[in-house]
């Protein structure tokens, strides 16, 4: 073998040496491509995963959060029904409250004036006994001052008469017998 032939297979060995290595190196780049590339998908696949979760676990929460409102506007509104309802009853009690107390008001007035016309009658009454028991007493002093007159006359007379009686001298005749 000569040298040129040895020189040209160890060329070829080394440019198949080169190239073998220029492809497994190819072939490790490739493959850490492929592996970035593998990494990068499967980054976009977690994302896209966590991305679903999240728009899943916000669609959840819109949806408690639709089902709340709306919960919460039916009883707000049945709250609100109830609550017109007390409150037109309360107001229909103190209208009646009210036309009672009219009512009660009119009969107080009533009573007050009746009581009144009463009270000035058994005034008028108390009034006129009053002046009865006056001219009652008046009239009784007169009668009592007449009659002790009259005893006063009567005394007088029967004396007067025991008087005529002794001068007849009839002691035994007397017609008033005094003391």
């Amino acid at each position: 073998m000569t040298l040129q032939i040895q020189l040209a297979i160890a060329a070829l060995v080394a440019a198949l040496s080169f190239g073998g290595g220029w492809i497994v190196n190819g072939w490790g780049g490739a493959s850490k491509v492929a592996d970035c590339k593998t990494e990068q998908a499967q980054g976009v696949a977690t994302r896209a995963e966590a991305a679903r979760a999240d728009e899943s676990n916000t669609a959840k929460l819109e949806s408690k959060h639709a089902q709340n409102t709306i919960y919460n506007a039916d009883k707000l509104a049945s709250l609100k029904t109830g609550i017109a309802v007390d409150v037109r009853g309360e107001l229909e009690r103190a209208h009646r409250l009210q036309l009672s107390a009219d009512s009660r008001a009119a009969t107080y007035r009533a009573q007050a004036e009746s009581d009144a016309i009463a009270c000035s009658a058994l005034a008028d009454k108390a009034s006129a006994l009053d002046r009865q028991l006056a001219e009652g007493i008046g009239v009784v002093a007169e009668l009592g001052g007449a009659l002790k007159q009259r005893d006063a006359e009567v005394a007088a007379l029967c004396d007067q008469v025991n008087i005529e009686c002794g001068l007849n001298a009839d002691v035994g005749d007397r017609a008033c017998c005094s003391k």
